[in-house]
């Protein structure tokens, strides 16, 4: 990979990451994701976040490094976020490197001895909000705790000179970007991809801790700082528009916390034969119906389940002000795939929907009881769910379509 400048004194030490399928050995990364350190220099110099033990990632980092020469001389370790995506090569980074002075919040310099089982052996500095670090040459760096976004130690690194905000995961995304690195390298229609892949990571990985995001956000941008390129350890650095990943961030928090989600909605659709899917078929007709009657075409989203990955099923759901839950009942309980995402949609607080849930059931129900249970502790505005047995008949499709023009109504 290509070694990329900040300034002439910052470098970015970049590995795309292509030969791991999950990312948490969870979400699918087909695109692959990026790492990105930073080395710092002044008279002393930073490396701001390491890598994973994934080995393609710690080849290339020891490969720019090497070919950095003298330049990649370093005093310091920044760790803004220990979770093991940055840190698992640390035990044996440090064996290499044992003089490094490590830099982390009180709660990350604790995860250093506890979680990684490191740091008897090493200089550990606590440090919070305010604290700065004089690298020499008219080079500082400053801290900020930006804690649970999105573990709990975590901070954000400042370096005023050139006004970059090292973010490790605030601002980041899925996706790998090759030999380029900087937002404004990538065309229109490539950042609409990469724009996908930052939802879908906010939604999988961040969204849990919106409220959290939120309150970084403000207080990064109360400090009296000039953030002039967000560095974030994966995805794109933003040094040509900051302020895009920044406000980004700010809109996807507010779609589980405010209930101001994008103006759209986003059907997911389970079915065993097929009945329940033509209902919602119904539902979204009656949804286009009255959007047209209003004279609006409103994006609507529909996903099959359990075919669609559920990373993009998440990602989906997560803006969209209004969902249409699809599922029959299987075996007195909830269709099986969907009774997952709605367990995933609790595990990240999915709140301030608009939601309508519609079912099939065969020989006798059971899907409402349970769905009434799974979301009982989500902040959702439901219609009256509708359920019918076997094949939906006109009178079915006729109220179904109905449905869909009241849930375009609440929007």
């Amino acid at each position: 990979m290509k070694i990329h400048t900040i300034s002439s004194n910052i470098y970015v030490l970049h590995s795309d990451v292509v030969n791991h399928p999950l990312f948490e050995g969870f979400w699918p990364i087909p695109d692959g994701v990026t790492l990105n350190s930073y080395l710092v220099r002044g008279r002393k110099a930073a490396l701001i976040d390491l890598t994973a033990d994934w080995q393609e990632a710690v080849d290339l980092l020891k490969k720019q490094l090497s070919e950095l020469g003298e330049k990649a001389r370093f005093d310091y370790l920044i760790l803004n976020h220990l979770e093991p995506d940055h840190t698992g090569y640390l035990p044996e980074f440090i064996r290499q490197n044992p003089e490094v002075e490590i830099y982390a919040t009180a709660k990350g310099c604790a995860l250093v001895k506890n979680f990684l089982k490191v740091g008897s052996e090493i200089t550990l500095h606590e440090v919070k909000t305010g604290d700065k670090l004089d690298l020499g040459d008219c080079t500082e760096l400053s801290f900020y705790e930006i804690p649970n976004v999105h573990w709990p130690e975590t901070m954000a690194t400042f370096e005023p000179k050139s006004g970059t905000l090292f973010s490790c995961d605030a601002f980041g995304g899925y996706g790998k970007t090759g030999d380029r690195i900087f937002d404004d390298e990538f065309s229109d229609s490539e950042q609409v991809f990469y724009e996908e892949e930052r939802l879908r990571y906010y939604a999988t990985i961040v969204a849990s801790f919106s409220t959290f995001v939120t309150r970084a956000i403000e207080k990064l941008c109360s400090a009296d700082i000039d953030i002039k390129v967000v560095a974030p350890s994966h995805g794109i650095v933003w040094r040509a528009h900051p302020e895009t990943a920044i406000e980004r961030y700010r809109r996807y928090a507010e779609y589980n916390t405010t209930g101001t989600g994008e103006r759209e909605v986003c059907v997911i659709s389970g079915s065993m034969y097929g009945n329940t899917r033509k209902a919602a078929e119904a539902v979204v007709r009656g949804i286009k119906k009255a959007a047209a009657a209003a004279g609006e075409d409103i994006p609507v989203t529909i996903l099959p389940v359990p075919e669609t990955d559920v990373s993009r099923v998440l990602a989906a759901a997560y803006k969209a002000e209004a969902l249409v839950i699809s599922a029959p009942t299987y075996e007195y309980k909830l269709y099986p795939p969907m009774a997952y995402i709605l367990d995933l949609f609790t595990r990240k607080h999915y709140n301030n929907k608009k939601v309508l849930r519609i079912g099939s059931w065969g020989w006798i129900g059971g899907a409402k009881k349970e769905y009434e249970e799974r979301t009982a502790g989500l902040k959702w505005e439901q219609m009256e769910q509708y359920e019918w047995q076997g094949i939906p008949g006109e009178k079915e499709f006729i109220d179904l379509e109905k449905r869909g023009q009241q849930l375009y109504a609440m929007l």
